[in-house]
Parts: C-alpha cells; structure tokens; sequence
C-alpha cells in the first residue's frame, strides 16, 4: 500500500493506493498518529484503493473518533467493492462518504 499525504493548513489529505490490511495498517496508524495535530478536515481519498479489511476499518473508526472531537472526516472516491464493505458493515452510517 502507498501513501501520500497533502496538507493544505489545516486540511490533510491521504490518498491510499492499494490493499489497506493487516500488514500495513500500522504504517497507516502511524501516519495518523503523527500527523492529525491540529488537523481540521481530515479527507482519506479512496480512488485507487483495492480492499480494506478489518483491520483498515478499525484504523478509520479511530480516525473518524479523533476528528468528531477536533474537526471532521470524510472519504471519497469509494469504489463499488469497498462501499459494499462499508455497507454490510454499518460504515456507510458512521462515516461521510462522498
């Protein structure tokens, strides 16, 4: 998996490009970690992005609950497979899709 982080003051964007899954969901965690200081609007852009499991959405809840208290989230360009993934597991609800 890539990932590549643009931040524009207080909006950061991370576009994914391959499979986000257990083996490379602790480089993703620890991108967060270090970067979410003082971020706003937190955008993850999906449009290369293959598969997300468990694993990858665990690391979105802890995303999403981070910017509920400092600002807000939302992903987009969700392909067919990873929104079908959202749905049956009840992201659709929780997170901003666009």
């Amino acid at each position: 998996m890539t990932i590549q982080q643009t931040r524009n003051e207080n909006a950061l964007t991370i576009a994914l490009e391959g499979r986000l899954d257990t083996m490379n969901t602790p480089e993703l965690e620890a991108a967060l970690k270090d970067t979410l200081n003082g971020v706003e609007e937190l955008t993850f852009d999906f449009e290369k992005l293959d598969y997300i499991s468990s694993a990858g959405l665990r690391v979105l809840l802890s995303a999403q609950k981070t910017m509920n208290r400092q600002g807000s989230m939302k992903v987009v360009h969700v392909n067919e497979i990873i929104m079908e993934i959202f749905e049956v597991t009840g992201f659709s609800d929780i997170l901003t899709i666009e």
